[in-house]
Protein backbone atom coordinates (compact mmCIF):
# COMPACT_ATOMS: atom_id res chain seq x y z
CA UNK A 1 0.00 0.00 0.00
CA UNK A 2 1.48 3.51 -0.74
CA UNK A 3 2.07 5.68 2.24
CA UNK A 4 0.76 8.69 2.77
CA UNK A 5 3.48 10.71 5.51
CA UNK A 6 1.53 13.79 7.04
CA UNK A 7 4.08 16.76 7.87
CA UNK A 8 5.76 15.93 11.75
CA UNK A 9 3.47 12.61 12.47
CA UNK A 10 6.40 10.31 11.61
CA UNK A 11 10.02 9.53 12.55
CA UNK A 12 12.09 6.73 11.26
CA UNK A 13 14.92 4.66 12.89
CA UNK A 14 17.48 2.02 12.17
CA UNK A 15 20.88 1.00 11.74
CA UNK A 16 22.92 0.70 8.59
CA UNK A 17 23.86 -2.02 7.69
CA UNK A 18 27.63 -1.20 7.04
CA UNK A 19 29.40 0.04 9.93
CA UNK A 20 32.14 2.86 10.74
CA UNK A 21 35.70 2.22 12.19
CA UNK A 22 37.83 4.10 14.69
CA UNK A 23 41.27 3.08 15.33
CA UNK A 24 42.51 2.85 19.00
CA UNK A 25 45.90 5.61 18.54
CA UNK A 26 47.36 3.33 21.54
CA UNK A 27 46.84 -0.06 20.25
CA UNK A 28 46.26 0.46 16.75
CA UNK A 29 43.41 -1.67 17.15
CA UNK A 30 40.42 -1.13 14.83
CA UNK A 31 37.08 -0.84 16.44
CA UNK A 32 33.85 -0.78 14.50
CA UNK A 33 31.11 1.14 15.23
CA UNK A 34 27.38 1.54 14.52
CA UNK A 35 25.91 3.97 12.43
CA UNK A 36 22.28 5.22 13.71
CA UNK A 37 19.97 6.71 11.20
CA UNK A 38 17.16 8.57 11.71
CA UNK A 39 14.20 9.94 8.93
CA UNK A 40 11.78 11.87 8.94
CA UNK A 41 8.03 11.02 7.32
CA UNK A 42 6.98 13.94 5.07
CA UNK A 43 10.47 16.00 4.40
CA UNK A 44 13.18 13.21 4.13
CA UNK A 45 15.10 15.33 6.28
CA UNK A 46 17.91 12.61 7.81
CA UNK A 47 20.15 12.55 10.75
CA UNK A 48 23.33 9.90 10.94
CA UNK A 49 25.58 9.19 14.02
CA UNK A 50 28.03 6.53 15.31
CA UNK A 51 27.39 5.37 18.19
CA UNK A 52 29.48 2.00 19.97
CA UNK A 53 27.22 -0.08 19.90
CA UNK A 54 23.43 -1.30 19.38
CA UNK A 55 22.95 -1.50 23.08
CA UNK A 56 20.29 0.26 24.91
CA UNK A 57 22.61 2.91 26.52
CA UNK A 58 23.61 3.85 22.79
CA UNK A 59 20.29 3.69 21.36
CA UNK A 60 18.95 6.24 23.76
CA UNK A 61 21.57 8.81 23.44
CA UNK A 62 21.09 8.45 19.65
CA UNK A 63 17.44 9.42 19.97
CA UNK A 64 18.37 12.93 21.95
CA UNK A 65 20.84 13.77 20.19
CA UNK A 66 18.67 13.09 16.60
CA UNK A 67 15.45 14.87 18.92
CA UNK A 68 18.29 17.63 19.15
CA UNK A 69 19.17 18.21 15.06
CA UNK A 70 15.64 18.00 14.12
CA UNK A 71 14.66 20.21 17.10
CA UNK A 72 11.56 18.17 18.07
CA UNK A 73 9.96 15.10 18.05
CA UNK A 74 7.33 13.72 15.65
CA UNK A 75 3.88 12.14 17.14
CA UNK A 76 5.26 8.52 16.07
CA UNK A 77 8.38 7.11 16.28
CA UNK A 78 8.74 3.91 13.98
CA UNK A 79 11.72 1.67 15.08
CA UNK A 80 12.77 -1.74 13.84
CA UNK A 81 12.44 -4.63 16.60
CA UNK A 82 15.83 -4.83 17.78
CA UNK A 83 16.34 -6.06 21.10
CA UNK A 84 17.19 -2.79 23.06
CA UNK A 85 13.97 -1.06 22.26
CA UNK A 86 11.41 -3.79 21.74
CA UNK A 87 11.62 -6.40 24.66
CA UNK A 88 8.44 -8.94 23.19
CA UNK A 89 8.45 -8.42 19.20
CA UNK A 90 4.62 -8.97 18.77
CA UNK A 91 1.99 -8.69 15.82
CA UNK A 92 -0.44 -7.18 17.37
CA UNK A 93 0.50 -6.07 21.43
CA UNK A 94 4.87 -5.20 20.87
CA UNK A 95 6.10 -4.66 24.61
CA UNK A 96 8.21 -1.40 24.57
CA UNK A 97 11.38 -1.56 26.69
CA UNK A 98 10.81 0.67 29.97
CA UNK A 99 13.66 2.98 29.17
CA UNK A 100 12.58 3.35 25.68
CA UNK A 101 9.16 4.18 26.88
CA UNK A 102 10.07 6.60 29.51
CA UNK A 103 11.89 8.23 26.50
CA UNK A 104 9.11 8.44 24.24
CA UNK A 105 7.14 9.74 27.64
CA UNK A 106 9.74 12.60 27.90
CA UNK A 107 9.48 14.02 24.76
CA UNK A 108 5.88 13.26 24.09
CA UNK A 109 6.21 10.60 21.18
CA UNK A 110 4.76 7.09 20.47
CA UNK A 111 6.84 4.03 19.91
CA UNK A 112 5.39 2.03 17.03
CA UNK A 113 7.52 -0.10 16.32
CA UNK A 114 7.41 -1.92 12.95
CA UNK A 115 5.87 -5.41 12.84
CA UNK A 116 8.29 -8.31 12.80
CA UNK A 117 9.61 -9.20 9.25
CA UNK A 118 8.55 -6.16 7.14
CA UNK A 119 11.14 -3.35 6.52
CA UNK A 120 8.76 -1.53 4.38
CA UNK A 121 6.79 -0.37 7.54
CA UNK A 122 9.88 1.60 7.79
CA UNK A 123 10.64 2.09 4.04
CA UNK A 124 11.67 5.63 4.60
CA UNK A 125 14.32 4.96 7.07
CA UNK A 126 15.83 2.22 4.67
CA UNK A 127 16.00 4.59 1.39
CA UNK A 128 18.14 7.13 4.35
CA UNK A 129 20.50 3.78 5.12
CA UNK A 130 21.10 3.61 1.43
CA UNK A 131 21.50 7.05 1.17
CA UNK A 132 23.94 7.62 4.40
CA UNK A 133 25.54 4.35 2.87
CA UNK A 134 26.16 5.55 -0.43
CA UNK A 135 26.90 9.51 -0.08
CA UNK A 136 28.66 9.52 3.08
CA UNK A 137 30.32 5.74 4.14
CA UNK A 138 31.31 5.36 1.04
CA UNK A 139 32.92 9.01 0.77
CA UNK A 140 34.50 8.28 4.43
CA UNK A 141 35.92 4.78 4.04
CA UNK A 142 39.58 5.58 3.05
CA UNK A 143 40.07 7.88 5.90
CA UNK A 144 41.51 6.97 9.47
CA UNK A 145 39.64 8.50 12.77
CA UNK A 146 40.86 8.08 15.75
CA UNK A 147 37.83 9.02 17.85
CA UNK A 148 34.29 8.94 17.90
CA UNK A 149 33.90 12.80 17.95
CA UNK A 150 36.47 13.14 14.72
CA UNK A 151 34.29 10.52 12.90
CA UNK A 152 30.92 12.31 13.45
CA UNK A 153 32.55 15.94 13.09
CA UNK A 154 32.76 13.95 9.88
CA UNK A 155 29.16 12.19 9.05
CA UNK A 156 27.73 15.87 10.30
CA UNK A 157 29.70 17.19 7.59
CA UNK A 158 28.39 15.18 4.89
CA UNK A 159 25.36 14.97 6.08
CA UNK A 160 24.50 18.63 5.97
CA UNK A 161 25.57 18.43 2.13
CA UNK A 162 22.72 16.01 1.70
CA UNK A 163 20.31 17.86 3.54
CA UNK A 164 21.07 20.42 1.60
CA UNK A 165 21.42 19.30 -2.18
CA UNK A 166 17.98 19.19 -3.84
CA UNK A 167 16.22 16.25 -4.61
CA UNK A 168 15.83 14.40 -7.62
CA UNK A 169 12.25 14.24 -8.91
CA UNK A 170 11.41 17.10 -6.20
CA UNK A 171 13.54 20.05 -7.50
CA UNK A 172 14.12 21.16 -3.51
CA UNK A 173 16.10 19.99 -0.87
CA UNK A 174 15.33 18.03 2.04
CA UNK A 175 16.12 21.08 3.92
CA UNK A 176 13.97 23.25 2.64
CA UNK A 177 11.07 20.79 2.81
CA UNK A 178 11.22 20.30 6.25
CA UNK A 179 10.90 23.68 7.34
CA UNK A 180 8.13 24.20 4.98
CA UNK A 181 6.57 20.34 6.08
CA UNK A 182 7.69 18.87 9.40
CA UNK A 183 9.00 21.88 11.72
CA UNK A 184 6.46 23.46 12.38
CA UNK A 185 3.86 20.23 13.31
CA UNK A 186 7.09 18.80 15.05
CA UNK A 187 6.46 18.67 18.87
CA UNK A 188 8.56 21.11 21.19
CA UNK A 189 11.84 19.74 23.22
CA UNK A 190 11.30 20.01 26.86
CA UNK A 191 13.55 22.11 28.62
CA UNK A 192 15.97 19.58 29.37
CA UNK A 193 17.42 16.42 27.10
CA UNK A 194 16.14 13.48 28.65
CA UNK A 195 18.72 11.56 30.84
CA UNK A 196 19.24 8.04 30.73
CA UNK A 197 17.41 5.91 32.91
CA UNK A 198 17.51 1.80 34.02
CA UNK A 199 14.50 0.30 35.22
CA UNK A 200 14.72 -2.62 38.20
CA UNK A 201 12.58 -4.38 40.25
CA UNK A 202 13.16 -5.28 43.63
CA UNK A 203 11.69 -6.33 46.74
CA UNK A 204 12.29 -4.60 49.90
CA UNK A 205 14.09 -6.44 52.46
CA UNK A 206 13.67 -6.92 56.29
CA UNK A 207 15.86 -4.09 57.29
CA UNK A 208 13.22 -1.62 54.69
CA UNK A 209 16.06 -1.27 51.94
CA UNK A 210 16.94 -2.52 48.64
CA UNK A 211 19.93 -2.94 46.60
CA UNK A 212 21.16 -1.11 43.86
CA UNK A 213 24.46 -1.78 42.39
CA UNK A 214 25.68 -3.03 45.68
CA UNK A 215 24.23 -0.20 47.76
CA UNK A 216 21.22 0.20 50.02
CA UNK A 217 18.76 2.59 49.55
CA UNK A 218 15.73 2.89 52.42
CA UNK A 219 11.87 3.13 51.61
CA UNK A 220 9.05 3.57 53.48
CA UNK A 221 9.13 0.84 56.47
CA UNK A 222 5.18 -0.26 55.64
CA UNK A 223 6.52 -1.85 51.97
CA UNK A 224 8.70 -4.74 53.88
CA UNK A 225 8.64 -7.69 51.50
CA UNK A 226 6.41 -5.75 49.10
CA UNK A 227 7.93 -5.29 45.43
CA UNK A 228 8.90 -2.12 43.91
CA UNK A 229 9.85 -0.40 40.74
CA UNK A 230 13.66 1.98 40.91
CA UNK A 231 14.18 3.98 38.08
CA UNK A 232 17.90 4.60 38.12
CA UNK A 233 20.20 7.13 36.74
CA UNK A 234 23.65 8.77 36.75
CA UNK A 235 22.48 11.22 39.84
CA UNK A 236 19.15 10.00 41.38
CA UNK A 237 17.29 6.67 42.12
CA UNK A 238 13.71 6.85 42.74
CA UNK A 239 11.84 3.81 44.23
CA UNK A 240 7.82 3.49 42.95
CA UNK A 241 5.35 1.43 44.28
CA UNK A 242 2.42 0.33 41.82
CA UNK A 243 3.10 3.76 40.17
CA UNK A 244 3.25 6.24 42.97
CA UNK A 245 7.02 7.37 43.44
CA UNK A 246 7.51 6.24 47.71
CA UNK A 247 11.27 7.44 47.89
CA UNK A 248 13.89 9.73 46.19
CA UNK A 249 17.84 9.10 46.80
CA UNK A 250 20.72 10.71 45.51
CA UNK A 251 22.92 7.81 43.70
CA UNK A 252 25.95 6.46 45.48
CA UNK A 253 28.83 4.60 44.01
CA UNK A 254 29.65 3.07 47.41
CA UNK A 255 29.85 -0.60 47.86
CA UNK A 256 27.90 -2.08 50.77
CA UNK A 257 26.89 0.99 52.57
CA UNK A 258 23.25 2.11 53.31
CA UNK A 259 21.68 5.52 52.41
CA UNK A 260 18.38 5.82 54.99
CA UNK A 261 16.01 8.52 55.26
CA UNK A 262 14.85 8.75 58.79
CA UNK A 263 11.35 9.35 57.79
CA UNK A 264 11.57 5.65 56.42
CA UNK A 265 12.34 4.13 59.84
CA UNK A 266 9.73 2.84 62.08
CA UNK A 267 9.80 5.32 65.46
CA UNK A 268 11.31 3.16 67.77
CA UNK A 269 14.56 2.46 65.15
CA UNK A 270 14.62 6.54 64.89
CA UNK A 271 14.72 7.07 68.64
CA UNK A 272 17.50 4.52 68.94
CA UNK A 273 19.19 6.08 66.26
CA UNK A 274 19.12 9.80 67.64
CA UNK A 275 20.73 8.28 70.71
CA UNK A 276 24.77 8.73 70.14
CA UNK A 277 27.50 9.44 72.30
CA UNK A 278 27.36 13.27 72.14
CA UNK A 279 23.42 13.45 72.43
CA UNK A 280 23.48 10.91 75.89
CA UNK A 281 26.52 12.72 77.58
CA UNK A 282 24.33 16.38 76.80
CA UNK A 283 21.45 15.06 78.59
CA UNK A 284 23.23 13.99 81.27
CA UNK A 285 24.83 17.09 81.84
CA UNK A 286 21.38 18.74 81.75
CA UNK A 287 20.44 16.15 84.50
CA UNK A 288 23.23 16.80 86.95
CA UNK A 289 27.14 16.86 87.49
CA UNK A 290 27.16 13.49 89.35
CA UNK A 291 24.83 12.04 86.52
CA UNK A 292 27.38 13.04 83.80
CA UNK A 293 30.28 11.08 85.48
CA UNK A 294 28.62 8.13 86.48
CA UNK A 295 27.20 7.94 82.73
CA UNK A 296 31.05 8.89 81.27
CA UNK A 297 32.42 6.24 83.87
CA UNK A 298 29.25 3.31 81.90
CA UNK A 299 30.23 4.67 78.41
CA UNK A 300 33.94 4.05 79.35
CA UNK A 301 33.77 1.20 81.20
CA UNK A 302 32.81 -1.13 78.31
CA UNK A 303 34.85 -2.50 75.77
CA UNK A 304 33.36 -0.80 73.59
CA UNK A 305 30.85 2.40 74.30
CA UNK A 306 27.88 1.08 72.84
CA UNK A 307 27.52 -1.85 75.25
CA UNK A 308 26.64 1.07 77.89
CA UNK A 309 24.15 2.55 75.22
CA UNK A 310 21.46 1.17 76.88
CA UNK A 311 22.21 1.26 80.49
CA UNK A 312 22.80 5.14 80.15
CA UNK A 313 19.52 5.88 78.20
CA UNK A 314 17.82 3.38 81.20
CA UNK A 315 19.12 5.98 83.33
CA UNK A 316 18.24 9.07 82.06
CA UNK A 317 14.51 7.88 81.46
CA UNK A 318 14.67 7.62 85.17
CA UNK A 319 14.64 11.86 85.32
CA UNK A 320 10.58 11.29 83.81
CA UNK A 321 9.36 9.47 86.82
CA UNK A 322 11.89 10.77 89.53
CA UNK A 323 12.65 14.36 88.53
CA UNK A 324 16.33 15.45 87.56
CA UNK A 325 17.41 16.01 91.17
CA UNK A 326 16.54 12.52 92.76
CA UNK A 327 18.36 10.84 89.87
CA UNK A 328 21.62 13.02 90.33
CA UNK A 329 21.36 12.43 93.45
CA UNK A 330 21.13 8.41 92.99
CA UNK A 331 23.75 8.73 90.56
CA UNK A 332 26.05 10.40 92.99
CA UNK A 333 24.83 7.28 95.44
CA UNK A 334 25.80 4.55 93.06
CA UNK A 335 28.99 6.12 92.13
CA UNK A 336 30.07 6.21 95.75
CA UNK A 337 28.83 2.53 95.71
CA UNK A 338 30.93 1.95 93.00
CA UNK A 339 27.97 0.61 90.89
CA UNK A 340 27.55 1.11 87.64
CA UNK A 341 24.30 0.03 86.06
CA UNK A 342 20.73 1.35 85.42
CA UNK A 343 19.42 -1.22 88.08
CA UNK A 344 21.50 0.00 90.89
CA UNK A 345 20.73 3.69 90.38
CA UNK A 346 16.89 2.21 89.81
CA UNK A 347 16.92 0.28 93.11
CA UNK A 348 18.43 3.43 95.17
CA UNK A 349 15.69 5.43 94.04
CA UNK A 350 12.77 2.99 94.15
CA UNK A 351 14.21 2.00 97.56
CA UNK A 352 14.70 6.08 98.27
CA UNK A 353 18.03 5.51 99.40
CA UNK A 354 19.62 8.41 97.42
CA UNK A 355 19.77 10.50 100.63
CA UNK A 356 21.35 7.72 102.52
CA UNK A 357 24.17 8.58 105.06
CA UNK A 358 27.87 7.70 103.96
CA UNK A 359 28.86 4.65 103.57
CA UNK A 360 31.49 5.11 106.44
CA UNK A 361 28.58 6.05 108.69
CA UNK A 362 26.34 2.57 107.92
CA UNK A 363 26.84 -0.35 106.49
CA UNK A 364 26.77 -0.76 103.18
CA UNK A 365 23.98 -1.07 101.06
CA UNK A 366 23.62 -4.11 98.85
CA UNK A 367 21.46 -4.15 95.61
CA UNK A 368 20.90 -7.05 94.00
CA UNK A 369 17.73 -8.76 92.07
CA UNK A 370 17.72 -11.40 94.69
CA UNK A 371 17.68 -10.09 97.79
CA UNK A 372 14.01 -9.40 98.65
CA UNK A 373 13.80 -6.50 101.67
CA UNK A 374 12.22 -6.11 104.62
CA UNK A 375 8.92 -4.89 102.82
CA UNK A 376 8.88 -9.14 101.88
CA UNK A 377 8.15 -10.02 105.04
CA UNK A 378 5.36 -7.57 106.11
Amino acid sequence: MRQTHVAGEKLFVDFAGRTGEVVDGRTGEIIPVQIFVAVLGASSLTYAEAIWSQKLPDWIAAHVHAFGYFGGAARQTVSDNLKAGIIKACFYEPMVNRTYADLARHYGTAIVPARPYKPRDKAKVEVGVQVVGRWILARLRHRRFFSLVELNAAIRALLDEINNRPMRGWGISRRALFAELDQPALVSLPPFPYQYAEWKRCRVNLDYHIEIAKHYYSVPHQLIRQEVEARITTTTVEIFHRGKRVASHRRSLRPHHPTTVADHMPSSHRRYRDWTHERIRREAETVGRDAAVLVDVILRSRPHPEQGFRSCIGILRLVKRYGAERVDAACARALVLGTRSYSSVATILKNRREHAPAASAEPPLLIHENIRGPGYYH
